[in-house]
């Protein structure tokens, strides 16, 4: 951006001292913006040239102070030239600590991140996750692993960030990290609260993500069919920690929750709907956005059936969930025990209900997103990508319409 920087020279005739002489100022203007301050020097109002903005006549005084005024203005110029090789702002504000010799405080990329990780773990249960905090922690080790790999410090001033910058963290998360593409545009997404932090604070002067582009591509997301569904259900297995897991598992199927959610289940979460039956009312883990869920009696069963469990009872929680890592341990071995050719985790319970258990039974996909408690519609949609079961259960009826192909039969609109 072109700067538009002009400098004046004036006397103050309202700060005249008692001895009739007039403080001479410098007025700096910076693309519309000014700052003024006393340049320590004194003249008389006879022998200053308001129009030459500076003293009149040949005299030792007049030269000296010209001379000055001179050097002065040739600094101010130079400062510019300072800010402008320090990728700097040329405002008025730093040509004025320039001028002063006050020196602009560095603000440090990790720092600021650190600070940021600080505050979100403080607030964990009020405003974040735990888990929220977790993915801040891990994203703030892969920025220090990167510019210890690309600038050999371990921090950096936070006006060093440019596009290069971001374009180089991209590739050291797919490269040398190996991350995918969903993963590193996560890491890059967490990276840009800490720049939209800087700037809404006044430490950047520019966004460097103005440039750059990067998306999510499409993931296909895994979920049981109805005959593995059964499969699973029917199945019994020679020891208690597996039927237990299975239990929760398939609890998970017929309510959405995610892991978290199923885990913190207290008795006060299920209370009668408005429809006078059971319903589980939660807040979800990862964004405290309200789930409103019917219990199928399936779901009542199970909770029936572990009500007494001493687990449950001991954490005063419904069900004696496992941790999650154990949990999808024992899963991978209920797919191998149930001939499911999947990559079995309890998340797959979530989308499970999603698809197979609502969508595609017709349950409109407004009322599945409440359940899932989405904060919009956009997020549900993409179950409903992959139902072609649904796609081709609604076109039988269109089928039927058109008959068997030897004529075409189109219903005309009136008019």
């Amino acid at each position: 951006m072109n700067t538009k920087l002009s400098v004046l020279f004036f006397v103050k005739r309202t700060k005249t001292n008692i001895d009739g002489l007039l403080p001479i100022f410098i007025r700096i203007t910076v693309n519309g913006e000014r700052i003024e301050f006393s340049t320590k020097r004194l003249t008389t109002s006879d022998k200053w040239s308001a129009e030459g903005n500076r003293m009149k006549g040949t005299s030792a005084e007049s030269k000296a102070t010209n001379s000055y005024l001179d050097t002065l203005k040739s600094k101010v110029y130079d400062y510019q030239q300072q800010l402008i090789r320090n990728d700097d702002l040329v405002n008025a504000e730093n040509m004025r600590n320039k001028i002063l010799g006050i020196e602009k405080r560095s603000h440090m990329l990790i720092a600021i991140f650190q600070n940021h990780n600080d505050e979100v773990k403080a607030l964990i249960g009020k405003d974040f996750a735990a888990a929220t905090h977790v993915r801040y922690e891990t994203s703030l080790k892969h920025t220090v692993n990167f510019i210890k790999w690309k600038y050999k410090v371990s921090d950096i001033d936070i006006r060093k960030i440019n596009h290069e910058f971001i374009t180089s963290y991209e590739f050291y998360l797919k490269t040398k990290c190996n991350c995918c593409q969903n993963t590193t545009v996560k890491y890059i997404k967490n990276f840009g609260k800490i720049i939209r932090i800087c700037i809404a604070n006044g430490w950047l002067d520019r966004n460097p993500f103005i440039n750059y582009k990067s998306r999510m591509v499409e993931v296909e997301r895994a979920f049981l069919s109805q005959d593995e569904i059964e499969t699973m259900f029917n199945k019994e297995f020679a020891t208690d920690r597996l039927n237990q897991v299975k239990d929760i598992f398939l609890f998970s199927c017929f309510t959405g929750l995610a892991y978290a959610d199923v885990k913190k289940l207290k008795r006060n979460n299920i209370t009668l709907g408005v429809d006078g039956e059971r319903w589980i009312y939660v807040n979800r883990t990862k964004t405290n956005t309200r789930s409103n869920i019917p219990l199928l009696p399936f779901s009542s069963a199970i909770l029936e059936k572990y009500r007494n469990h001493p687990q449950a009872v001991n954490q005063e929680r419904l069900l004696p969930i496992l941790s999650n890592q154990k949990m999808n341990s024992y899963l991978k071995e209920i797919a191998d025990l149930c001939g499911i050719h999947k990559e079995l985790t309890f998340h797959i319970a979530r989308h499970t209900f999603a698809t197979t258990v609502t969508l595609t039974n017709g349950v409109p996909i407004e009322s599945v997103s409440k359940m899932l408690g989405h904060k919009n519609l956009h997020t549900t949609q993409h179950y409903a990508k992959i139902l072609d079961l649904k796609v081709s259960d609604d076109m039988k009826a269109l089928k039927e319409k058109f008959g068997d192909g030897t004529q075409l039969k189109i219903k005309q609109s009136a008019g």
